[in-house]
């Protein structure tokens, strides 16, 4: 089984319509409390591990693109991987008037404009310093067919916006959300992001805060002894501090660290990968997510509760 440690790495919608300052927007985006991509990059470094940061050039539209070049610089010379990331509520922004966007789910556009739109993002990565893209997750995992033909029309070989946990709005793939093993679909190798079972029939992603260390552990090694064909695990540049971006959460910073230190223990069995290794991924498995357990999911909501009255506010 392969383990795809995937970061999307982007500008905070929240922090730009708050109306901060450029340098404040990038910092409390990229460099939030002080465990932001520096941080992440190092910790990767670290327990040896490999990660994915999916990129959002969309705001270079509006802030230019010397903050990803500075994202892009950082990721390669760790030695991880860039790919393509899309929020398209950017290309109707200004700085000029916070409140003025574009559409914030790309399936709300038609798949011409998709098309349009995901070549626009890759040139504008590109232009950043990132080899051309081969991999994709969009904003919110927001995605459909459309989409899927539009970046095979754009020569990128996956995608990963498939999450069970969020359809069939916005994520809006084709297939069920129970859907946690790779296959081909119009054109494209779809690599969902993995979901474990939070009650009968209804799932919850595998983000570094939406599940606790015990849950993490128990979704890689169901998947180790299943013989899962990959695991594909969801953070964020900004995910491990707080809200306002100034300060760490400790909770969610715990959990990454225990994380990297599980994925290093398993990596005999359940190595990292980049997309750009093109790992063997067969097509045909129909691996089931982790069932569901009470135990875990109440103490998932006692943890949460801690983070979200203590941990959020400890700046």
């Amino acid at each position: 089984m392969y383990v795809f440690l995937t970061i999307d790495t982007e500008l905070a919608w929240r922090h730009h319509a708050a109306g901060l300052d450029a340098a404040t927007v990038e910092a409390r985006s990229i460099e939030p409390g002080g465990v932001g991509l520096a941080w992440q990059l190092d910790c990767l470094a670290r327990h040896g591990l490999k990660a994915t940061f999916f990129v959002d050039p969309m705001p270079a539209q509006v802030y230019g693109i010397a903050p990803f070049e500075r994202i892009v610089a950082a990721v390669l010379a760790a030695g991880q991987e860039v790919q393509l990331h899309c929020h398209p509520n950017w290309a109707g922004a200004s700085l000029d008037d916070r409140a003025t966007h574009g559409s914030f789910e790309l399936i709300d556009l038609s798949a011409n404009a998709q098309r349009e739109m995901l070549a626009e993002a890759a040139a504008l990565l590109v232009k950043a310093g990132a080899p051309a893209p081969i991999a994709f997750r969009s904003g919110s995992y927001s995605a459909n067919d459309d989409t899927l033909a539009a970046l095979a029309a754009n020569g990128i070989t996956y995608d990963s916006s498939h999450n069970g946990a969020h359809h069939p709005w916005p994520s809006a793939i084709g297939l069920p959300p129970s859907r946690i093993a790779p296959v081909v679909r119009n054109g494209v190798i779809e690599v969902p992001v993995t979901v474990i079972e939070d009650r009968p029939g209804r799932w919850r992603n595998f983000q570094i805060c939406a599940l606790l260390a015990d849950e993490m552990r128990a979704a890689i090694d169901h998947a180790i002894a299943e013989r899962h064909v990959a695991t594909t695990i969801v953070g964020h540049s900004f995910e491990l501090a707080t809200r306002a971006g100034v300060a760490a959460n400790r909770v969610h910073v715990r959990r990454f660290e225990a994380l990297c230190r599980l994925l290093a223990a398993r990596r005999d069995v359940a190595p990292t990968a980049h997309f750009a290794d093109r790992p063997p991924l067969p097509l045909d498995r129909d691996d089931r997510p982790l069932p569901a357990s009470a135990w875990r999911r109440g103490k998932r909501q006692a943890a949460q509760l801690w983070s979200n009255l203590v941990a959020e506010r400890a700046a």
